[in-house]
């Protein structure tokens, strides 16, 4: 796979040439964040690196959940659908999440390496977790196997 530097710009050619209007405000949308957050990095024109442009992605999605919660609750279903279509095509530009096993064994791994044994430990091991697992285990998911684990 290309990186996504290249693939979100050739995604939005695709999106307009297509007419898909959802598909178009998302990923103009994205590429907005994805400028803004190269201006704050070094200024316009600065690159981003791939890790970067996932965690872009990954704060989108967590937008987009939060409104089809609320949507979804309030009984505004044509928003609703409209937010998990944006969810989707997101999703496609994230790295395929780690499998329930493959969770518990980095956890247990990195637990056993930084030789945590309390909850007052969790943070050094999160951190180490986030950074191991490279956007492919949500952070909600690492916090509760690490708790599970830590007494």
């Amino acid at each position: 796979m290309s990186s996504l530097n290249d693939r979100i710009p050739q995604d939005l050619k695709e999106a307009m040439k297509a007419k898909d209007a959802t598909r178009l405000t998302l990923i103009r949308a994205l590429k907005t964040a994805m400028t803004n957050a190269a201006i704050e990095k070094g200024g316009l024109g600065t690159e981003l690196t791939d890790a970067e442009v996932t965690a872009i992605v990954r704060k989108q999605l967590k937008q987009r959940q939060d409104s089809f919660k609320q949507f979804s609750d309030a009984g505004r279903d044509e928003l609703a659908a409209k937010e998990q279509a944006e969810i989707e095509i997101l999703e496609g530009y994230l790295p395929a999440a780690m499998s329930t096993d493959e969770v518990v064994a980095l956890v247990e791994a990195v637990i056993a390496e930084t030789g945590a044994s309390t909850k007052a430990d969790m943070g050094k091991v999160m951190g180490l977790l986030q950074k191991r697992s490279e956007g492919r285990a949500d952070g909600k998911t690492l916090s509760q196997e690490v708790a599970k684990r830590l007494s």
